[in-house]
């Protein structure tokens, strides 16, 4: 089967470390290509393709403000992600509660000895 293209599916899209980085960035509020590209250390070329690439995927939206463009955080587009994570919920819960028995077991067996 062939995996879906980069631009077309949200998962595939957030694998890029450097696109979960400007996702981070956006988080506090609107950001011109320029800055987001300082911050990260990257060409401005570059952090407009991993723009565009969120901006297809649903993940970023932009406005333009004068003279610059402002692309700002739409995380709407991230609900199949939390969707997908939030199945793993139980699993962990389910972990944790076992992590507990042991630890408390582990403290029952020090204070009998």
């Amino acid at each position: 089967m062939a995996r879906a293209a980069t631009t077309s599916d949200v998962f595939n899209a957030i694998a890029e470390p450097q696109r979960r980085d400007i996702l981070a960035l956006l988080r506090r509020g609107e950001r011109p290509v320029t800055d987001l590209a300082q911050e990260l250390g990257i060409t401005q070329p570059g952090a407009s393709k991993h723009l565009r690439v969120l901006r297809e995927v649903g993940l970023v939206k932009v406005r333009g403000a004068g003279k610059q463009r402002l692309y700002g955080l739409d995380a709407r587009g991230l609900r199949p992600v939390h969707e997908w994570v939030g199945g793993f919920e139980q699993f962990w819960n389910d972990s944790f509660d076992r992590l507990d028995t042991y630890v408390q077991d582990l403290k029952q067996t020090r204070q009998e000895e």
